[in-house]
């Protein structure tokens, strides 16, 4: 007859201490690794930092490491054979880190931010997944790279050539009437061209609006957005402005 004592000391066994201490240590290496790659997120004051990223790290390793023991099981008593596809699990942990992912993603006007954020927590739940399935060397390889990768590539970017990109509001007095090929050749004669598909005119109470991106022909000669706001303060029939980099 089986008694309580005899059933709880089934979780106590060697084989199940010692598959404890493989994920114990999986799931430790697992958070550490996500603290490498959150970090440059903590560092920059990013919403997601070195929490969130040791959380998913964690998580999806353990996801995934407890379906490579499911002989270990309710204390190796399960009353039915346990049968997992490791693959099904993977894939419900890259469903679930989707929908984390688009809660950082920001869309304001034509800037978009969030999305290194995003993709470096897929990356995250990559690096767990690789501690949970045992590939330790390639975990440790894709943490390292994903934290150099945002740490400077950045830096590469700015040294790379590159169009900066502006997005522009500008409001009209009531009556005014803008003319688009005016606004090219202002745009053109301080270093810009207006984007093609990116124009939204609207108008409210009388007073016309219009929504743009402007592109620098060359980054380094193309006037900065301080000294476009001080020219905008002198343009005629401009009633409100606003100036922002158009990220993305």
């Amino acid at each position: 007859m089986t008694t309580l004592a005899s059933y709880t000391a089934d979780f106590w066994s060697h084989a199940e201490l010692g598959a404890n201490t493989i994920i114990f240590l999986n799931l430790t290496g697992a958070m550490l690794l996500g603290f490498v790659v959150g970090y440059e997120r903590s560092y920059h004051g990013r919403a997601a930092g070195m929490r969130t990223y040791g959380l998913v790290c964690m998580a999806s390793a353990a996801l995934v490491v407890i379906a490579g023991y499911p002989d270990f099981w309710f204390g190796a008593r399960a009353l039915t054979p346990v049968a997992l596809d490791p693959s099904r699990t993977i894939q419900g942990i890259v469903t679930g880190i989707g929908f984390l992912g688009a809660g950082v993603i920001m869309k304001e006007g034509f800037s978009i931010s969030g999305l290194t954020t995003a993709a470096s927590l897929w990356a995250s739940s990559a690096i767990g997944i690789l501690v949970g399935v045992g590939f330790y060397a390639a975990a440790i390889l894709l943490a390292f790279l994903s934290a150099a990768c945002m740490i400077w590539v950045f830096k590469l970017e700015a040294w790379l050539p590159a169009r900066q990109a502006i997005s522009i509001v500008m409001q009209f007095r009531e009556g005014f009437v803008a003319s688009e090929a005016a606004i090219r050749q202002l745009a053109m004669a301080r270093g810009y061209e207006v984007a093609g598909g990116t124009i939204i005119i609207s108008s409210k109470e009388g007073m016309c609006e219009w929504r743009f991106v402007a592109v620098a022909l060359n980054r380094k000669l193309a006037t900065s957005i301080s000294l476009l706001s001080e020219e905008m303060n002198k343009f005629e029939g401009l009633v409100s402005y606003q100036l922002a980099h158009a990220r993305n």
